[in-house]
C-alpha cells in the first residue's frame, strides 16, 4: 500500500509542516497499529511542489509514483491547481483513492466532494490522528466501512452518497513527534515549527479564531528540539504559533533559551502581539544578538471602530511603544502588517492607518488585502458589510461599503511602490529625504504610483538599476532643483548594498581620479587607517571588497566596506575618508 502526501507551495519548496507532521505521527504509531500487516506493506512518501512548476511536471511525477492513496494539503494559493490535478489524475490512475485536507476544504467539505466527484474524502481540521486511522483502515486492520465511524472526515461511499462525520477532538501538542530528525533532508529549506496551536483572539477574518482550545507543547520538549536546530546549524526556524507571546511564561522561556544557547547562525521568526510585550520580554529581546530574532506584528488597522468590529484586541499606543523601543536597539528585524478592505475603513481611514504604522519605520511593511475565508465570521457578515470578493482563491476583497474597487486598485499600486522602494531596503536614505516633501508617507507613495501608472512602468520586472533611474526621473519632474542632491542619495543607497564594479548610468560620472584611488589604497595598505580587518590581504583585495565615492552635494568622500555588513540590514560598513 503506497500513500503519497502532497503539497503545492506558494513560491518555494519548503518544509510543509502539515504533511511532515502527518507522516511523522503516522510513522510513530503505524508499527504497533498494523497488527497483521507488515511495516513494509505500508509505504508513506512525501511530495512537495510549487505553483510555479509546470503543471505537466507535477502530473507526470505523481503518475510515475503511482500511489494507491493520494492526499493533498489544500490552501487558498494551491486549491485551483490541486483541483485541476485531481481531475486529470483520476483519468490516469482511476483506481487511486484521492483525499484532501487543510483549511481550504475543511469548512465546506460536502460541497468540495460534490464539486469534485474524483475525490474519495476530506480530512477536516487537525489531521494527524485522522490520517493515522485512515492508514489503519486502508492497511486492512478495519473493513472499509470503518470510514463510517472515523471522526474528522467527510467522505463518499461506493454508491456515491456523501457522509459528513463529526469533527475530531483536538490533539495534545506534546503527543506529536518531532518531524525534523533527519535534518539533512531539509537543506536549503525554511524550517517551520510550532510550540502552540490555537489562538486566544477572535479576529473575524481569521480561521485560527475558530479553534478556541489553545495548547502548548511541553517546554522541555521544545528546548530539546530548539537545541537540535541550533546544533544542526539550521539557518532559519519560523514558528507558526498564531500569537507566540500570548502566554508570558512560555514566550520568555523560549526566548531566554535561544539567547543563552545561540551560536551565531540560526535565526528564529515569531508572530507576536506587540501590545502584549511586557518589560521583561522587551529586555530579553533588547539583549539578543542582531539577527537572532525577527518579529512579525499584525496591526491590520489603527481605526478603533475597525478594530472593534473585527473582534480584535489591540492597543496601538502599546504597539507603538514596543515597536519603537525595539527599533531604537537596532538588533531585531520587525515586519508589520496592514489589511485593506476591513469594515469601517475607507481610503482616508486606511491612509491614516498606513501613516501610523509607516512612521514606526519597521524593516518591512506589508500592505495586504482582506481574504474572505470559508468558515470565518467575516464571511458570515459579508452582506452587512457590502463585501464583494473574488469567487476564486484567494477570495480577495473587490469592494466594501466603505472602499470602492477604484480605491482597491489605487491601494494595489501603493502596495507595489512600498514593496519596490521601502521593503527592498535599497532606498532608505533617499526615501527619508523624499518623505519631507510630502504631507504624509501615504501621499508620497500615492504620487509615485500615479507616476508609474502614467508611464506604464507598473507590473514590469525592471532590473535593480532601472528602479533607481525611474525614481530619479520622478524626482527630476517633481523637484528639478533637487535632482542632483537626490542623484547622490540614490548613488549612496546603491553602493550601500551593491558591490558594483560597473557604474550604474543614473549615478553620473565618477568624481575621483584613478591616481587618487591608487594613492588611497597604497596608503591604506601601509597604515590601516580605515580597513584594519583586511590584515595581510593587500591592496587588490581591499579594492575588490570596497568602493570609494565622492559626493559633491553631501560634501564628503565615503568608503563602502562590503566585508563588514550590518547583520540586520546587510548594508556595507561606511566611513568618511580623506583622500
Amino acid at each position: 500500500m503506497k500513500i503519497l502526501l502532497a503539497a503545492i507551495n506558494a513560491k518555494y519548496i519548503h518544509s510543509n509542516l502539515a504533511i511532515y507532521s502527518l507522516k511523522a505521527y503516522a510513522d510513530a504509531y503505524l508499527e504497533k497499529a498494523l497488527d497483521y500487516v507488515s511495516q513494509q506493506d505500508m509505504e508513506i512518501n512525501l511530495a512537495e511542489y510549487t505553483i510555479n512548476q509546470p503543471f505537466s511536471h507535477i502530473l507526470t511525477d505523481i503518475y510515475k509514483r503511482s500511489p494507491d492513496i493520494l492526499c493533498f494539503s489544500c490552501y487558498i494559493w494551491s486549491m485551483e491547481y490541486i483541483e485541476a490535478l485531481v481531475r486529470e489524475l483520476a483519468k490516469l490512475l482511476p483506481s487511486m483513492s484521492i483525499w484532501l485536507g487543510g483549511p481550504e476544504v475543511s469548512y465546506d467539505a460536502a460541497k468540495v466532494l460534490a464539486r469534485l466527484p474524483q475525490v474519495k474524502g476530506v480530512m477536516k481540521g487537525e489531521g494527524e490522528e485522522t490520517f493515522l486511522q485512515l492508514c489503519r483502515i486502508y492497511g486492512g486492520q478495519f473493513h472499509i466501512h470503518g470510514l463510517r465511524g472515523l471522526e474528522g472526515i467527510t467522505y463518499r461511499d461506493a454508491d456515491g452518497e456523501i457522509y459528513d462525520n463529526p469533527w475530531r477532538q483536538t490533539i495534545e501538542l506534546s503527543e506529536l513527534p518531532f518531524v525534523y530528525q533527519h535534518v539533512e533532508e531539509f537543506q536549503n529549506k525554511i524550517i517551520y515549527y510550532e510550540s502552540s496551536r490555537g489562538c486566544p483572539f477572535s479576529c473575524s477574518y481569521c480561521l485560527s479564531s475558530i479553534d478556541k482550545r489553545l495548547r502548548f507543547r511541553d517546554l522541555e520538549l521544545v528546548k530539546k528540539e530548539l537545541q537540535f536546530f541550533i546544533d544542526s546549524k539550521v539557518l532559519q526556524v519560523k514558528f507558526v504559533d498564531r500569537t507566540f507571546n500570548c502566554k508570558h511564561e512560555h514566550a520568555t522561556a523560549i526566548w531566554r533559551y535561544i539567547a543563552e544557547h545561540d551560536r551565531g547562525i540560526t535565526n528564529f521568526h515569531f508572530e507576536v502581539a506587540a501590545d502584549l510585550l511586557n518589560d521583561e520580554e522587551l529586555k530579553l529581546l533588547e539583549g539578543m544578538r542582531p539577527g537572532l530574532v525577527q518579529l512579525e506584528i499584525g496591526v491590520q488597522s489603527t481605526n478603533p471602530d475597525t478594530i472593534r468590529e473585527i473582534r480584535r484586541t489591540m492597543d496601538f499606543d502599546r504597539v507603538r511603544n514596543a515597536v519603537s523601543r525595539i527599533k531604537r536597539k537596532g538588533n531585531i528585524h520587525q515586519h508589520l502588517d496592514l489589511i485593506a478592505g476591513l469594515p469601517f475603513e475607507d481610503i482616508n481611514s486606511f491612509a491614516r492607518s498606513f501613516d501610523d504604522v509607516y512612521n514606526l519605520k519597521p524593516e518591512q511593511l506589508q500592505l495586504g488585502f482582506l481574504k474572505v475565508l470559508k468558515g470565518s465570521y467575516m464571511e458570515e457578515q459579508k452582506e452587512n458589510y457590502g463585501l464583494a470578493y473574488l469567487s476564486r482563491p484567494a477570495y480577495e476583497v473587490l469592494f466594501t461599503r466603505w472602499l470602492s474597487y477604484q480605491d482597491v486598485i489605487r491601494l494595489k499600486g501603493i502596495e507595489e511602490m512600498v514593496e519596490i522602494y521601502y521593503n527592498s531596503r535599497q532606498f532608505t536614505h533617499t526615501l527619508e529625504e523624499l518623505e519631507k516633501k510630502y504631507p504624509s508617507p501615504f501621499i508620497m507613495y500615492d504620487k509615485l504610483y500615479e507616476f508609474y501608472d502614467e508611464h506604464d512602468y507598473g507590473g514590469l520586472l525592471h532590473k535593480r538599476s532601472t528602479r533607481y533611474e525611474i525614481l530619479l526621473e520622478y524626482i527630476g519632474g517633481a523637484y528639478p532643483k533637487k535632482m542632483e542632491y537626490f542623484r547622490e542619495l540614490l548613488t549612496y543607497d546603491y553602493y550601500l548594498r551593491e558591490n558594483a564594479k560597473t557604474r550604474p548610468k543614473f549615478a553620473g560620472e565618477y568624481r575621483i581620479a584613478k591616481e587618487e584611488v591608487r594613492t588611497f589604497y597604497d596608503r591604506e595598505e601601509r597604515e590601516r587607517n580605515y580597513l584594519p580587518a583586511y590584515g595581510a590581504y593587500g591592496r587588490n583585495q581591499m579594492r575588490k571588497m570596497t568602493h570609494l565615492e565622492y559626493f559633491v552635494q553631501l560634501g564628503k568622500c565615503v568608503l563602502f566596506d562590503y566585508k563588514e555588513r550590518d547583520a540586520l540590514s546587510q548594508d556595507a560598513r561606511t566611513c568618511q575618508v580623506e583622500l
